[in-house]
């Protein structure tokens, strides 16, 4: 089996750090402490396979342990728990550290090969039992445990640490409890997924006939087959007369040989906590999720940040400042009796001073918006994370909304600072504005000289003084290619006539000029303003939900990685 259990852990490292508040704390324990038991694990002998004989009291497990040992290591009697600490047979030099890191004291070292033989008495006459049985050449961890099911807590404790760190697990049952329910819920379903290092030896088969010892077997297997260990080896043994005993060793041996089971043991663990992860992590959101939840979200977010009334009074504001700059100069003074509307919303470029670098320092004048609009906006902003987060698992969409409603809290003042912050001004005034103006003044001028002209002509008049020479301007007739006499139009009375007339259509011509420049500067700031709204938008709405959903995405990749 080809295993690259380092990337394994560091995927699985991955997901539980990307997950950290988002899922449940005990699945992300399991991944962190598989993580951790990969990695100690991996940096100790890789030469021996550490096998563990689990069972309940009375299981004869001890007495397994002795059988395929081949000598008397571990103490058997009546008095329950017998075992109160593990206990080790050892092939092979350089398992120190590894056993320290069992936290295993007590210590066998078997001799690498077969002993003579000699008899041992048991039940029902006399067998051969090896000391140091043939087939365990070095490489092998043998482990007696104490009982998983023992009355003294820091026994079964002891038992459940080392079940946890052992390459090779070895299950010794009886017939009497081997469907124990607290065996198979608490201990051999948690380990579904790992049949290839989990053996069943149905032990003292040597108290059963031949037929109830078979039919045994088979049920042992439906129900370890129900916990999800289908395929796991389950053996017929009696440590009494040492039926299978053989068959077992000769396993335990080969696995040793074969150094895979420690690999293979921390694989299956990744894969089943990363199989928990992937689970928990769902299925991705829709990649258009949202589309139109951002739509709503920037409409909702331009009417909380007074988009719309400050576009309108860009739109007054401009149309105000061309009438002054190109209105008729005799009339263009009222224009400045009404206020300005970026002035009374504090937004006036020239009043608005914002430090570079200190921009949370500014603030408007608008009206704070109505509590409908608030809602609406706050509306907006659940909606849109209900739609980008579909389908994601319940973890994230709440991550998300914790998220998201830090931002609605500050929403009011990041939209007021977003408008204070946007460009209004038209840059330069347009050149055209000059142009007027300088007509008009010209055309007011005019206008003074022919009045004054025609002042000094009625006081000339009046005091029977010699009239000023007084040029006409004639109007019609043959001067203008027609027929007749004309009209002679003094010049004075031309220049005032001009100087209203044309100062006056020109300021009409101006307004309307003035209204197409207003609505393009109009069009020109809303768009500043939604970019300013869609930057808040993003800082406090999309980035925090985006961000929760890009780590769900590194959390699901890295747990599929680790789960495959």
């Amino acid at each position: 089996m080809n295993i690259d259990l380092a990337g394994r852990t560091n995927a699985l490292e991955t997901a539980a750090r990307e997950a950290a508040g988002r899922l449940e704390q005990a699945l992300l324990d399991d991944a962190r402490a598989v993580v951790t038991r990969a990695r100690e694990r991996g940096g100790l002998s890789a030469e021996h396979t550490v096998v563990a004989l689990a069972g309940a009291t009375g299981s004869g497990k001890s007495s397994l342990f002795n059988a395929v040992a081949g000598t008397d290591l571990a103490g058997t009697g009546v008095r329950r728990p017998t075992t109160s600490h593990a206990m080790a047979a050892v092939w092979g030099a350089g398992a120190e550290p590894l056993l320290d890191w069992l936290d295993v004291p007590t210590r066998h070292e078997m001799p690498a090969g077969p002993v003579p033989e000699e008899p041992v008495p048991g039940r029902g006459g006399l067998f051969r039992r090896q000391r140091t049985p043939a087939g365990i050449t070095t490489g092998l961890v043998l482990l007696d445990l104490p009982d998983h099911d023992s009355v003294v807590v820091e026994h079964r404790v002891r038992a459940e640490r080392l079940v946890e760190r052992a390459d090779l697990l070895v299950w010794v049952v009886d017939p009497q409890k081997y469907a124990d329910a607290a065996l198979h819920e608490r201990y051999l379903r948690p380990l579904a997924g790992r049949a290839d290092v989990v053996v069943l030896a149905l032990n003292q088969v040597d108290r059963l006939a031949p037929e109830d010892a078979a039919a045994m077997v088979a049920d042992l297997e439906r129900l370890v087959a129900a916990d999800g260990l289908a395929g796991a080896r389950v053996l017929p043994v009696s440590a009494v007369t040492g039926q299978g005993v053989d068959q077992l060793r000769g396993l335990l041996a080969e696995a040793a040989q074969r150094r895979e089971a420690a690999t293979t043991r921390l694989a299956l663990d990744e894969r089943a906590v990363a199989e928990r992860l992937v689970a928990a992590c769902g299925q991705a959101p829709p990649e258009r999720a949202g589309e139109r939840a951002r739509a709503g979200l920037r409409a909702a977010l331009e009417d909380a940040a007074g988009v719309p009334t400050v576009v309108d009074a860009v739109r007054t504001s401009a149309r105000r400042d061309a009438h002054a700059a190109t209105g008729w100069p005799v009339t263009r003074w009222l224009g400045r009796l009404r206020a300005d509307p970026l002035r009374r919303l504090g937004l006036r470029p020239d009043e608005v001073r914002v430090p570079t670098d200190r921009t949370d320092l500014a603030r408007t004048s608008l009206p704070a918006a109505r509590p409908s609009v608030r809602a609406a906006a706050a509306t907006a902003v659940r909606t849109y994370v209900g739609q980008v987060t579909d389908g994601a698992p319940d973890p994230w969409v709440l991550a998300a909304r914790r998220r998201a409603q830090e931002g609605i809290d500050r929403l009011p003042d990041e939209l007021d600072q977003a408008v204070a912050g946007t460009r209004l001004a038209a840059g330069r005034r347009p050149a055209w504005w000059r142009v007027v103006d300088v007509l008009q003044w010209l055309l007011l001028a005019a206008l003074v000289v022919g009045l004054l002209w025609l002042g000094a002509a009625f006081a000339l008049a009046y005091f029977q003084l010699p009239p000023l020479p007084t040029p006409v301007l004639t109007v019609g007739g043959a001067a203008w290619g027609g027929a007749g006499p004309g009209l002679d139009v003094p010049w004075p009375t031309v220049l005032v006539l001009g100087g209203v007339l044309l100062g006056v259509l020109l300021a009409l011509v101006s307004r309307l000029f003035a209204a197409v420049g207003a609505r393009r500067r109009a069009s020109r700031v809303r768009r500043r303003l939604r970019e300013s709204v869609a930057r808040v938008a993003d800082e406090l709405v999309r980035g925090p939900v985006a961000d929760e959903l890009a780590a769900l995405a590194r959390c699901r990749a890295a747990a599929r990685v680790a789960a495959s």
